[in-house]
């Protein structure tokens, strides 16, 4: 199977200062594809309820903000019917999951028509602090007690990219849009990074810090007088 087409990796400018800004920014980003009911999976603040509309929205985490509270670390299956949300958004959540496979199928499977995906670029994070010596990076590390939450996984933006376009290939879902966030930098010091890293590629790994990915359930994979995805019928074993 394919990809209905494979899109250019377009970037933006923009920073988030705060922990709800991510999400307000896809909202006004990917504003055209939140219509109808929207599932929020991992959505901490769930700082979408506002903006979609609480009659529409559906916020699942453990967080106490959280619509429906599930701990998809410990249980990745989502408790909702096939193509039950005609989007679903998941914003920096499965980098968490050991389980990121299983819950990336299942975000597929509850999914209508939209499926909104970011992943961030651990190695942004990592530079600088490696660089210079740090001895800790963020959400990594061995600290002396367990931590509440941290990253499971390590990647590149790279990486983030094969990952999102390969399960775009496996559960035939169109790509509309790919795209690389880097914080803004004046225009000398962004052309500077460039003459040192002429490879577009390498570059993005050093200095975007996100991938946000926009996808489509073609209408093909929809059967007449059926309303869920043919591949939606393969649900994942309830043990």
């Amino acid at each position: 199977m394919t990809t209905l087409h494979e899109p250019p990796l377009e970037v933006t400018y923009v920073a988030f200062p705060s922990m709800t800004d991510r999400p307000r920014f896809l909202a006004q980003l990917y504003a055209p594809y939140l219509a109808g009911r929207v599932l929020d999976v991992g959505c901490d603040q769930a700082a979408l309820r506002e903006l979609v509309g609480r009659e529409r929205y559906v916020g699942i985490d453990r967080s106490p903000q959280a619509d429906v509270q599930h701990d998809l670390q410990r249980d990745g299956r989502l408790s909702f019917a096939d193509a039950a949300f005609d989007t679903v958004i998941c914003t920096d959540v499965l980098e968490h999951l050991d389980n990121l496979h299983q819950v990336f199928d299942e975000l597929v499977r509850v999914t209508k028509k939209h499926l909104l995906v970011t992943l961030p670029n651990n190695w942004n994070a990592a530079r600088q602090r490696l660089r210079r010596g740090h001895g800790e990076i963020g959400l990594y590390g061995l600290p002396l007690d367990p931590p509440p939450d941290r990253h499971r996984w390590f990647f590149s933006l790279l990486e983030a990219e094969k990952f999102l376009r390969g399960q775009a290939e496996r559960h035939g879902l169109e790509i509309l849009d790919l795209r690389a966030l880097e914080k803004p930098r004046p225009f000398l010091v962004r052309a500077g990074r460039s003459i040192v890293y002429p490879i577009r590629r390498r570059y993005l790994n050093l200095y975007a810090h996100t991938l946000a990915c926009a996808y489509r359930i073609p209408a093909a994979a929809t059967p007449a007088g059926s309303e869920r995805p043919a591949w939606a019928s393969r649900k994942l074993a309830s043990t």
